[in-house]
């Protein structure tokens, strides 16, 4: 049943947001140097990496690591890197990989291919079974504000309590999140 509504829901998604889609492209086009998407090397499924897209809120020349982890992570950033961030515009091609499986709308985010620390936590607490999300119980619960052994608390969590209500609690949670920017750090 999670998966007929991934499908159901990303495809509908996307057809409907079709045309803002496309125009939220061309701006990112136009406002900065590089492609309008950025597929990012994440872990999935049983580990397994994959290739995420997400509208490029970084400058082409950015270093691969977690924005955490960057020094001056604002220099960085394109001229609507920013607000893409804090409004999660930029997580709208996701729905993509929802639609072809790699991802779910809930579920756990999926970590950068060089997160060792996530991915070995996650896997030794059997996280790296689920599919990763969109949104997902970490990210109703702090975002960029937890810990990664916090994070990775929460994510365990989800895999325990999972199933379509707790999603549908999840997803209608991260509407004021998205909404406000709370949580976002960068």
């Amino acid at each position: 049943m999670k998966r007929l509504f991934d499908v159901a829901a990303s495809g509908g998604a996307l057809l409907v947001l079709a045309v803002p889609l496309l125009v939220l492209a061309g701006v990112v086009r136009l406002t900065s140097k590089g492609p309008a998407l950025y597929w990012s090397q994440r872990v999935g499924r049983g580990n397994a990496l994959f290739a995420m897209p997400k509208f490029r809120t970084m400058r082409i020349d950015t270093p691969e690591v977690a924005t955490h982890l960057l020094e001056g992570p604002d220099r960085w950033l394109t001229p609507l890197g920013g607000l893409l961030r804090k409004t999660s515009l930029d997580e709208l091609p996701q729905l993509w990989s929802v639609l072809v499986g790699e991802m779910s709308l809930v579920g756990p985010r999926p970590a950068l291919f060089n997160q060792d620390d996530l991915v070995a936590l996650r896997t030794a607490a059997g996280v790296e079974t689920l599919r990763p999300g969109v949104t997902g119980w970490a990210q109703i619960n702090g975002r960029d504000e937890i810990a990664t052994p916090a994070k990775v608390a929460l994510d365990a969590e989800y895999l325990r309590r999972q199933g379509f209500w707790f999603d549908l609690r999840i997803l209608l949670a991260t509407v004021l999140p998205v909404m406000t920017g709370m949580g976002v750090t960068r």
